[in-house]
């Protein structure tokens, strides 16, 4: 019996264009002004230097660790203080009506239904848990943030790591037979499967060939009890 679902966002609850599209060439546009002016903010700071930290720089000055991340954006890494930075930086955006969390139209119906079936619902994102906040809460469909129980990120492990899903379980509190995680990415899917999870993947265009797990197109052809 599935008591907990916890879902991806990018290519599973939201398209992935609006995320490489919209948001990350937003971060890219601001972030050099941005950490420039707010580098004495105590959560900024945090950010830089667990950045310096990664690089294996802690002596980087500014000018260094914007180049850093211009290359961690390159990279597409799933750096922890650069999504830090780019959640901040989003909200901005979010806010003063830049652009709205982008929601596939069959998502927020069937996550109304498991929460009304009494289903508790969380997040795992590579973003920061600030930004997933953020997609959510200015959402096409408006603040959504009340479905949800919790949110995770990559400061549980990555999404590829067995670990990460021990521990996810562990803070939700329930056996891992009783978790089912949506992802559109076969080896995070891989990941949970082993720590014991249930699983579906989200294919929203062609069928995965090298995936084991059950594909689906969209969220109305999720029943929960029949997993």
């Amino acid at each position: 019996m599935i008591r907990a679902i916890v879902t991806d966002i990018e290519g599973t609850t939201s398209d992935i264009r609006f995320v490489h599209n919209v948001l990350f060439p937003y971060a890219r546009q601001h972030l050099a002004a941005f950490i420039r002016e707010n580098q004495d903010n105590a959560e900024v700071a945090a950010a830089l230097n667990a950045v310096r930290i990664e690089a294996e720089l802690p002596e980087a000055d500014l000018a260094t660790i914007t180049e850093i991340l211009f290359s961690f954006m390159d990279q597409d890494r799933k750096s922890t203080g650069l999504k830090a930075l780019q959640g901040m930086i989003w909200r901005a955006g979010y806010v003063n009506g830049s652009f709205t969390g982008h929601l596939y139209p069959d998502v927020l119906p069937a996550l109304k239904a498991w929460q009304q079936q009494g289903i508790k619902l969380y997040v795992y994102s590579s973003g920061s848990i600030a930004a997933q906040k953020l997609l959510f809460g200015y959402s096409d469909e408006g603040d959504i943030t009340g479905l949800f129980s919790g949110y995770f990120d990559t400061h549980v492990g990555a999404k590829r790591e067995v670990n990460a899903y021990h521990t996810i379980a562990a803070e939700i509190g329930l056996p891992a037979d009783q978790l089912l995680f949506l992802s559109d990415i076969y080896q995070e899917l891989d990941a949970a499967a082993e720590a014991g999870w249930q699983t579906l993947q989200l294919i929203r265009g062609d069928a995965d060939n090298q995936s084991r797990h059950r594909q689906v197109n969209n969220f109305s052809q999720i029943n929960p009890e029949s997993i």
